[in-house]
């Protein structure tokens, strides 16, 4: 029977990956940020305490074991948009961070984040982004402005939604742009929003 975390925490990320540790092959459970307890401002407003750390579930043993802040204090605030690049076998093989404009990869050894790159199209502070790996690539989409739908001269123009999606090759260090129309006209909520990869 597995333990329960450690502490109580919301708001983390988690992903399965495949360690060679000393001994023997251990399939682990990492947990990282998220936030837990609060604390107060001026002794009235609750704000939430983030975490800069992980714990780890080892899969056989069943034992937690922290691993300390991944960062200093001032360096950022909380754990940005995280994903993992699964390898041939299916395990997570490269932690990947969104934080603002930049993009981080994990290191495991030092338990750091270094950055890898920056995005070619910086994203407003205010404006939502998706952030996914598929295929061994990440993938950046955010809504841009509504393009004119001219297709039909005799009716109303239409403004139709336009996806701008960002593609960053970890392999290869470079950048591609992708523009296109999705086929709803609603905002897109990238909160809830998956992207899949479709055969035909």
């Amino acid at each position: 029977m597995w333990e329960g975390l450690p502490r109580y925490r919301a708001g983390c990320v988690g992903f399965v990956v495949r360690r060679d540790e000393e001994e023997a092959e251990e399939e682990e459970f990492w947990v990282m940020g998220g936030y837990g307890e609060y604390r107060t401002v001026s002794r009235v407003v609750p704000a939430d305490v983030f975490y800069r750390d992980a714990v780890v579930l080892g899969l056989k043993s069943g034992k937690w074991r922290e691993v300390g802040d991944m960062w200093e204090e001032g360096e950022r605030t909380k754990l940005g948009r995280v994903v993992a690049v699964d390898g041939d076998d299916g395990w997570a093989k490269e932690i990947f961070m969104l934080d603002c404009n930049e993009i981080f990869r994990y290191d495991f050894a030092s338990n750091r984040w270094l950055k890898e790159s920056s995005l070619r199209r910086k994203i407003p502070t205010n404006e939502s982004c998706g952030f996914v790996a598929m295929n061994g690539e990440l993938y950046v989409l955010t809504s841009a402005k509504p393009s004119m739908d001219i297709s039909e001269t005799r009716r109303p123009l239409k403004k139709r939604l336009t996806l701008e999606i960002q593609v960053y090759n970890p392999v290869k260090k470079k950048w591609r742009l992708l523009i296109t129309n999705p086929p709803f006209h609603h905002p897109i909520d990238f909160k809830t929003a998956i992207l899949c990869t479709i055969q035909i």
